[in-house]
């Protein structure tokens, strides 16, 4: 009976403890608060009106000199491959971290090993030539549109981008 006796006010005093040092650290707060109030600077406001700002004049722009927004550019090269170009696919996935893309061949097209491709999209437009192509993690020469096949990249391609090859 006495062990209960015990139990009970070790845990009556341990809870009176936390919240007496809560108390504790919550009255220093509010003085601290109190005293950084008293020694900070006047506000905003109050200086203003202690001290007239100068008056700078403004000249009103007319109508006709506002910023107009800026024209749209076209793009640098044309959307279709031109005539030095053949469309042979287009990217199907771009993997970032081996900077590989997968791309789907159009019928009756292939792509070897040293062929230029040049990749254009929204935002990509660069130019390559063929290092590397890899169907099923082994090194190829050539591919045909049934295979399924990885390119190595040196720039950033996105899904959609097409591609071409460069006619020498």
């Amino acid at each position: 009976m006495a062990t209960k006796n015990r139990a009970k006010t070790k845990r009556k005093k341990t809870t009176i403890r936390k919240t007496a040092r809560l108390r504790k650290t919550v009255g220093k707060t509010k003085a601290i608060r109190k005293e950084a109030a008293k020694k900070a600077p006047p506000r905003v406001a109050e200086r203003t009106k202690a001290k007239p700002a100068a008056k700078v004049a403004v000249k009103p722009r007319p109508v006709s000199q506002r910023t107009q927004p800026e024209t749209v550019k076209p793009p640098s090269s044309p959307p279709h491959p031109t005539a030095e170009e053949q469309r042979i696919g287009v990217v199907t996935h771009y993997y970032g971290h081996l900077s590989v893309v997968a791309i789907q061949l159009e019928p009756s097209t292939t792509l070897r090993v040293g062929d230029i491709i040049h990749i254009r999209g929204h935002t990509t437009d660069f130019t390559q030539k063929v290092e590397s192509l890899e169907v099923n993690h082994a090194p190829v020469t050539e591919v045909v549109p049934t295979d399924d096949f990885g390119l190595k990249v040196i720039e950033h391609a996105r899904e959609h981008d097409i591609v071409c090859k460069v006619r020498s």
